[in-house]
């Protein structure tokens, strides 16, 4: 016999089918059981008469909540039973597996106005048992968002003749700035985790496949301890050729994640408005623009804050989250474009205008950067000069390569899905990843 998901048992109104999934409550009475079970697509009450079904009473006396079931009868319609007016009458039950009492808190409390309020334990408590943690509603629901929105991208992309590719993680040189990284043992040689795909994106670019994306871990050797940073996370990277400007890759972000969060906002939206009390708000196109000195300019006049001068060439976190505020006021808009950084504070393979600007751009969402795009450069002796300048020439020599047998001008930028995630939600990093990665952590 099949096994049918708990969504769909209404179409099987009397008839005798199989369900299976986690016991989320149990009351074991003497004459009446009733357990709530629950699966990925949502619950059941399966109703027990111990005097029609004494076969069940043995199984029902070792059961605990979390256990595993497989239960075999028929669904019923109840107008008395809350859970969507049906009932779940067994004519077996099977312990797949018995739970032992959870280690962490997960009991409901009232709801807030805005969202369902839960009593939980510690974020890192519950880490320790994330297989547990993940059965709650909010969680599931989290990564039905996340596939929609990865999988709207990707289809956002695979419909404008992108290709994905797969790039190695393991490499012979430190990537981009060589900072970073994570250094391996590789048989008689060192080896690094790669940081990002950034320098096979542009060899892709040179092999001309013209225009390709990719989804898949990378890694950071940073010490951060904030709630926005891991070791290693899933990135959404895509680079493509033929640009006239680093504005076409602007162009093509806001056009994929406007797209994606559309599709989020159909699928899931009130889902994510009733549980996480967050609205999945589409923005408008364009997106706002701004060069980084005007950017700091209204960040003094509005919140009279002034970044160190040593920071004026880059964008401090303090910045990026009163910008949020800022973008809001003057534009009623949840993402800004931040342009023209400092040279010595972007990659040497950013592209400079004739003033040594850099031609790309930061993009802050919910006052929190989520994507580093530009222009990069194509011709290997300007490149190669960008390396040098910064001396990292022999660090990225097999790179440099890729550029002295022709390669057509491009452009990109990098996503952190997890990133994404959070903000969507409104999470830290640690909640709204799988298994979360950081200085202290590598387990489970």
């Amino acid at each position: 016999m099949e096994r049918v998901y708990i969504q769909d048992v209404r179409k099987a109104l009397g008839e005798k089918i199989k369900v299976q999934g986690f016991v989320e409550n149990i009351r074991n009475g003497k004459s009446m059981a009733f357990l709530i079970v629950k699966d990925i697509t949502g619950r059941l009450q399966v109703t027990v008469e111990k005097e029609k079904c004494p076969q069940l009473c043995d199984v029902l006396d070792v059961l605990t909540p979390d256990s595993v079931i497989t239960a075999v009868g028929t669904v019923v319609e109840n107008e008395y039973v809350k859970l969507n007016g049906l009932e779940f009458l067994p004519e077996s039950i099977t312990a797949e597996s018995i739970a032992d009492a959870l280690p962490i808190v997960r009991k409901e409390i009232p709801a807030t106005k805005k969202k369902k309020a839960v009593e939980r334990s510690s974020i890192d408590q519950r880490i320790d048992y994330r297989w547990i943690d993940l059965r709650t509603d909010e969680n599931q629901l989290m990564f039905k968002a996340q596939t929609v929105l990865v999988g709207a991208m990707r289809q956002y992309l695979q419909e404008r003749g992108f290709l994905e590719i797969h790039t190695p993680k393991l490499i012979g040189a430190a990537s981009e700035s060589g900072a970073d990284v994570f250094e391996v043992e590789y048989f008689d040689r060192k080896a690094y985790l790669a940081q990002s795909p950034q320098f096979y994106k542009q060899m892709a670019m040179a092999s001309g496949l013209e225009r390709i994306f990719e989804v898949g871990p990378v890694f950071r050797a940073e010490k951060s301890y904030s709630n926005k940073h891991t070791t290693e996370f899933s990135g959404f990277d895509l680079e493509f050729s033929y640009i006239t400007s680093y504005k076409d890759v602007m162009k093509l972000e806001e056009d994929l994640l406007t797209y994606a969060l559309g599709e989020v906002k159909k699928a899931y939206g009130e889902e994510i408005q009733k549980l996480f009390g967050k609205e999945v708000i589409v923005p408008e196109k364009p997106f706002p623009v701004i060069r980084l000195e005007d950017l700091y300019t209204e960040l003094e006049k509005e919140f009279g804050y002034t970044a160190p001068e040593e920071e004026h060439g880059d964008l401090t976190t303090e910045a990026e989250r009163l910008s949020y505020e800022w973008v809001q006021k003057k534009y009623g808009h949840e993402f800004l474009f931040v342009t023209d950084y400092s040279a010595d504070k972007r990659a040497f393979y950013h592209m400079r205008d004739e003033n040594g600007v850099p031609m790309g751009y930061d993009l802050i969402w919910r006052g929190v950067e989520i994507t580093t795009g530009a222009q990069r450069e194509h011709r290997y002796e300007v490149l190669k000069a960008q390396a040098e300048e910064k001396g990292l020439a022999e660090d990225v020599k097999f790179y440099l390569e890729f550029f002295r047998y022709g390669c057509p001008p491009h452009g990109g930028f990098g996503l952190g899905i997890d990133r994404l995630t959070m903000l969507l939600l409104g999470l830290t990093i640690k909640e709204a990843m799988f298994l979360f990665r950081g200085p202290n952590r590598l387990n489970p």
